[in-house]
């Protein structure tokens, strides 16, 4: 998407380790106009899935999230990774790690959220090596609901995640897809 990978050039900034930091308008303030322009691209993608509900985990893929379920007029649920006096004990849970935290988390969905009848949407903000949305598509496998797709805003091809996702048969859709870091630059797959 050449609106996103432009914002990305303008905005974003390369740290150590081969991150991107693209907090000013993705995930920590959001642009709610380049958000909508997102979701409805990838609304365009996914029309013809017949999606019932959104899945994503706390906190990056929410807005994303919430964008896309607007335009397709679809509940969306995200998977908590903190405990919650209110979740109680009736969850699908998995473990995921965190590439830019270094960090295992559990993540629970509440079970009364998703089911076997659920045609499910996977929705994140950045896909490196693959491991929230492994977490994700087991909470779906749970609950036997049937993943039709993968949204993703920013993938990073070098790490491998989409190809391995890909080569199961998942339908993984990013809108900018960054083949390699140089220095402080970056080179958008084509």
């Amino acid at each position: 998407m050449k609106i996103l990978e432009e914002r990305i050039l303008k905005d974003g900034k390369i740290l150590d380790g081969n991150i991107l930091k693209v907090d000013n308008f993705l995930n920590h303030q959001i642009d709610s106009e380049l958000f909508m322009e997102m979701a409805k691209d990838f609304s365009n993608h996914f029309k013809d899935k017949n999606i019932t509900k959104i899945l994503t985990v706390e906190v990056s893929g929410i807005a994303i999230a919430f964008a896309i379920a607007t335009y397709l007029k679809v509940p969306f649920v995200f998977a908590k990774k903190t405990l919650s006096l209110t979740l109680g004990d009736n969850v699908y849970t998995s473990k995921v790690i965190s590439y830019t935290k270094n960090k295992e988390y559990d993540i629970r969905v509440d079970k009364n959220f998703l089911s076997k009848d659920d045609n499910v949407l996977i929705v994140d903000d950045f896909l490196a090596t693959g491991q929230a949305l492994n977490g994700l598509i087991d909470i779906c496998n749970q609950a036997q609901a049937k993943v039709v797709g993968i949204a993703i805003a920013i993938e990073k091809v070098f790490q491998d995640g989409g190809n391995k996702l890909r080569k199961q048969g998942y339908d993984v859709y990013s809108q900018a897809m960054i083949e390699k870091f140089q220095g402080n630059s970056l080179v958008f797959k084509k």
